[in-house]
């Protein structure tokens, strides 16, 4: 079970990382151009990276309270998330409404940085997110025999 949380912890990152160049790249660290304050942004990103750090450390040294510690980390991680996605989905909705039907394809010059996050990578990203975080407090609980 430790092996399968990391392994979803990092695909997680993947999607977590993708959607942080698109939202970068689309100037959602200028002021004005994004709905999703910058320290909540990189606030998610730093903690998850130490939290997958910590985790790693456990993996190696096998000590309990790094489990603990890393899903400690996992908590604010998905309570910035959730506020992160409060925020994406009206931007969504209004992107979806402008074009009169399905999403577009391709990026989107106008609106919020955030616009341009594929539904697919964010609908994937917080599903992996919400394994990781039931795998990571069933390794620190014990479950699965270490």
């Amino acid at each position: 079970m430790d092996i399968a949380a990391l392994v979803t912890w990092v695909i997680t990152a993947l999607g977590g990382f993708y959607m942080l160049g698109t939202w970068l790249a689309r100037g959602g660290a200028r002021s004005g151009n994004s709905h999703l304050p910058v320290p909540v942004v990189f606030g998610h990103f730093a903690l998850a990276a130490i939290g997958l750090v910590v985790w790693i450390a456990y993996l190696v040294a096998d000590k309990d309270t790094l489990a603990w510690i890393a899903f400690a980390l996992l908590v604010p991680v998905a309570l910035l998330g959730f506020v992160m996605l409060a925020r994406w989905i009206p931007v969504h909705r209004a992107r979806t409404a402008a074009a009169n039907g399905p999403v577009q394809d391709g990026p989107v010059q106008d609106g919020p940085a955030e616009r341009n996050f594929p539904v697919a990578v964010v609908l994937a990203h917080g599903l992996f997110a919400v394994v990781t975080v039931v795998l990571v407090l069933l390794s620190a609980l014990g479950a699965g025999g270490n």
